[in-house]
């Protein structure tokens, strides 16, 4: 089996959603379920519906991440900025702009939040590269050519 790679970050957020799962959101699921149940004819009831599928879908959430949890890898930067691997941060300029992104595993990507995947075409891209290296990435719309500026 495949590890899950994650940075500390994602780790920690990963527990800390898991921490609120398991203490607030399922006990309020399952007094929402109890309440719900005591409201009489259940085929009528979309409150009880309802209610059974959220405690469903935070069981299923927690379940995923005891999952992730037993068999995760914890990535840290050993690049010292010589160089981009999972877990850095790098800077680059593209037409005229900078960004900043982070390369991190798979499970933890978000786009949204310049968090990469190192298997996504920008992040395979970079992987390995030094700072001063020019990349060019195919992407749909085209070819992007990033210079990287600074590697953390």
């Amino acid at each position: 089996m495949k590890k899950t790679q994650l940075t500390q970050e994602g780790h920690d957020n990963l527990k800390k959603e898991y921490e609120e799962l398991v203490k607030v959101k399922k006990p309020y699921a399952v007094e929402r379920l109890h309440k719900a149940r005591s409201m009489g004819d259940l085929s009528e009831n979309s409150e009880y519906t309802a209610a059974k599928e959220e405690l469903a879908f935070v069981d299923g959430r927690i379940l995923e991440i005891e999952e992730i949890l037993k068999d995760v890898e914890i990535i840290s930067n050993q690049a010292n900025g010589n160089h981009i691997e999972l877990g850095t941060s790098v800077t680059v300029e593209v037409n005229g702009k900078k960004e900043l992104f982070q390369i991190v595993g798979e499970f933890e990507a978000d786009p949204m939040s310049q968090k990469l995947s190192h298997t996504s075409p920008i992040g395979q891209a970079l992987l390995g590269k030094k700072q001063g290296e020019w990349v060019t990435v195919e992407v749909p719309a085209g070819k992007i050519k990033y210079k990287i500026v600074e590697i953390k």
